[in-house]
């Protein structure tokens, strides 16, 4: 029978892997050496990681290993050599964050199971279908997703679904949030998270303080704890239980799956019983780790004040009693397997052990067990010159099997016991008949490669193109009225973008019209974040939209670009920065949608934009960048839900000032960064890129500001050059890049 659900458990260390599977966890994901998003982890060296993957097959257990960050394109050459041992000693999945990675795994390795990262943001039914048409096995889901949201997706795919059920709680959605790598350059897609939503803030509105900074931890949420309703969660449809904690050591990892492991056991003996949770078993929780608290998180719930700490998310130490009892049981614990054994020593031969052992069925998955078998020998048995080898000195010896991933079950002993055999003998037997059987137990699982990196390396440079004398689209986008009617008398601008709460639906007509009759194209902007919920609003203005006679739609996520693909303007969407192609082959993968064009990274710096762009890419010249996409509310949670539009403005101890948008449709919030981007004195390296547009970003500007910053744009289009300099703005990635 298929497994019904599964543990899953974190391991920043192959130490931490041992702890975890001692206690119950049936499976771990774990970082190499590259490419994970826990980069400050102790990750595994690669023969350490090679010989966890076995060590975990042995013990009827599987290994996922996270590549889930963005490459750069000088990395993707690198992506093949490091992940061919790992796939070759038989591991069980990757977890993938970009699309090139994920385009190249398919292609490399196509019996190697594919997990789609929370980073993806894969949050409906759509881009679940996507992935799997893709060749995913199993989408991780965003932990703001409702169960309704799960459900919904389980009913419409069979993709496993894995769900985070324990540990920290991203303030920001995964993936969006760019708030570390911009203030202070380690970036989260490349598993640098500095934490700033751990740090205190006060909030202002119209310059006056609404929550002071001693109780602003307002974008540090509480840690995630569903002992409660872990029923519920596998009754929605999540396969794999997920507990965060890569970077946590050993104690809390199996302190937290022992619980778990309990718990879930409990419910799957028998689903119907009544489940209820010892207040005991909630204390050991959290004392292993909490942040003022726990939370169920969102699945019950969108956002809310019960979910934040607000004050200092400082820890206390636990249980002494608890901690030294899960340190007794499962740290240094490591797994041991039954064997049986028959030694057979009689003179005139040689010394002969065979041992036997279960296995897993052939395909390398758990299930009907079968007993695999190996015979070894060693020297040759000699006649007793004077005391013969007895049975109880041979078990003595064979059973010392000490360190290895192996007790004997049973152990007979067949001699004529007028023999002798030299210790050195008998030790030779030993370990040739544990490494016999240990290869033959893993030997389903080692593959051969069957395919050669080299097959998809690129053969030749990318083509440099003189783009001096081609035509450059300038792009500007407004997510104000005011704005929009700004940009209108700007001839030098020929596609404005508006955003989709500019007005209401039917309202957008007159304003593509406005756009066409000043000679520019109009895009449509959907939400930062598209979620399944929201999707009904869409549905039923859907034909007002397709109606209103945009030239294209810009979508920032997987869900939404699919959905204005499927049901909006088919043919003319295209992909803002957060839909990452951070490189060719996530480019490519775009394309193969049919992407229109896509916007490139802002994390990228200049050289790194030069190995990403081309002709259908466009490059964010100005702009406040959006720090954060969060389904939380910083409106709600200081001064309560207003079911209106508030600009609040968010201020670090450094004074540096964030303004805040509250989005109620759809009910996010974005924080943008106290500095705009400008790259206007950049621009004759910026003009030597492969492009097709570039864009004015507008989103808090007044009037006043945007005519500034127009005016030296202009100046740019028209001349190549500029007299005017801007004043505090930010160059964001454009020289140093994202670390």
């Amino acid at each position: 029978m298929k497994q019904i659900a599964e543990l899953l458990a974190p391991a920043g260390s192959v130490e931490t892997m041992y702890a975890a599977f001692a206690a119950g966890a049936d499976a771990v994901y774990i970082g190499g050496s590259r490419f994970g998003a826990r980069a400050y982890a102790d990750n595994a060296e690669s023969e350490s990681l090679l010989d966890a993957i076995d060590y975990a097959h042995l013990h009827g257990k599987k290994l996922y290993l996270t590549v889930n960050t963005l490459l750069k394109e000088q990395e993707m050459d690198e992506l093949y050599e490091y992940l061919l041992p790992f796939y070759r000693q038989g591991l069980d999945a990757v977890i993938v964050q970009d699309f090139g990675v994920f385009r190249r795994v398919r292609e490399w390795f196509p019996d190697l199971a594919i997990h789609a990262s929370t980073q993806m943001i894969m949050s409906g039914e759509l881009s679940a279908e996507k992935l799997k048409e893709l060749g995913a096995t199993r989408i991780v889901t965003p932990r703001e997703l409702s169960l309704n949201e799960i459900r919904s997706i389980h009913k419409s795919c069979d993709l496993e679904i894995e769900s985070f059920v324990h540990g920290a709680l991203c303030y920001c959605y995964s993936g969006q949030c760019l708030f570390s790598s911009i203030a202070g350059g380690r970036s989260g897609n490349r598993g640098r998270c500095a934490q700033p939503c751990r740090m205190a803030y006060s909030v202002e509105q119209n310059g006056k303080v609404i929550l002071p900074q001693q109780k602003g931890y307002i974008l540090s949420p509480k840690d995630l704890c569903t002992i409660e309703i872990l029923p519920k969660l596998i009754e929605a449809g999540v396969y794999s239980l997920k507990i965060e904690g890569r970077m946590k050591k050993p104690e809390y990892t199996a302190g937290v799956v022992s619980i778990y492991r309990k718990y879930l056991d409990r419910y799957l003996a028998n689903p119907k019983a009544p489940y209820r949770v010892s207040e005991a078993d909630k204390k050991h929780l959290l004392g292993l780790f909490n942040r003022k608290g726990f939370t169920d998180g969102y699945y019950t719930r969108h956002n809310g004040t019960s979910m934040i700490t607000y004050t200092a998310p400082d820890f206390r130490a636990g249980e002494d009693v608890f901690l030294e009892k899960i340190r007794t049981d499962y740290i240094g614990t490591k797994l041991k397997e039954n064997i049986k054994g028959t030694v057979k020593i009689y003179q005139g031969k040689p010394a002969i052990l065979s041992v036997t052992a279960a296995a897993a069925c052939e395909d390398g998955h758990a299930g009907e067990m079968k007993e695999k078998e190996v015979t070894v020998s060693a020297g040759m048995v000699q006649e007793a010159k004077s005391r013969p080898l007895t049975k109880e000195a041979i078990q003595k010896q064979m059973e010392k099997l000490g360190d290895t991933d192996f007790s004997w079950e049973s152990l007979m002993i067949e001699t004529d016991e007028a023999s002798f055999c030299p210790v050195g003998v008998l030790n030779e037997l030993r370990r040739a008949g544990v490494q016999s059987i240990k290869d033959e137990l893993l030997k389903v699982w080692h593959r051969e490669s069957v395919i050669s990196g080299e097959t998809f390396k690129e053969k030749a440079q990318k083509t440099v193109t003189d783009v001096q004398g081609l035509a450059l689209i300038w792009h500007a986008s407004a997510e104000t009225k005011e704005q929009f009617e700004v940009l209108l008398s700007q001839d030098w601008i020929s596609q404005v973008t508006i955003d989709s709460h500019i007005c209401e639906p039917d309202q957008y007509e007159k304003f593509v019209q406005k756009a066409h009759q000043a000679g520019k194209m109009c895009f449509l902007y959907l939400p930062k974040v598209f979620r399944q919920e929201n999707e009904p609003w869409y549905l039923e203005h859907k034909e007002i939209i397709s109606a209103a006679g945009f030239d294209g739609i810009l979508a920032s996520t997987p869900e939404a670009w699919l959905f204005a693909q499927k049901y909006l303007l088919p043919g003319k969407v295209s992909a803002d920065h957060s839909l990452y192609s951070w490189n060719t082959q996530a480019a490519k993968e775009l394309s193969s949608w049919g992407n229109q064009y896509r916007t490139l990274s802002v994390e990228l710096n200049r050289k790194e934009l030069e190995a990403s762009a081309d002709l259908t890419s466009e490059l964010i010249v100005y702009g406040r960048l959006p720090m954060m996409v969060s389904a939380q509310c910083i409106c709600k949670n200081t001064i309560g839900c207003k079911k209106k539009p508030v600009e609040l403005t968010l201020v670090d101890r450094m004074r540096n000032r964030f303004p805040v948008k509250n989005n109620c449709r759809e009910c996010y919030n974005v924080i943008y960064n106290s500095l705009p981007l400008s790259l206007a004195d950049q621009w004759l390296s910026v003009r030597t890129l492969s492009l097709r547009s570039v864009r004015l970003s507008f989103t808090t500007e007044t009037q006043t500001q945007m005519e500034e910053v127009l005016a030296v744009y202009k100046e740019l289009a028209k001349t190549g050059k500029t007299s005017a300099k801007l004043e505090n703005i930010t160059r964001g990635h454009y020289k140093r890049g994202a670390e």
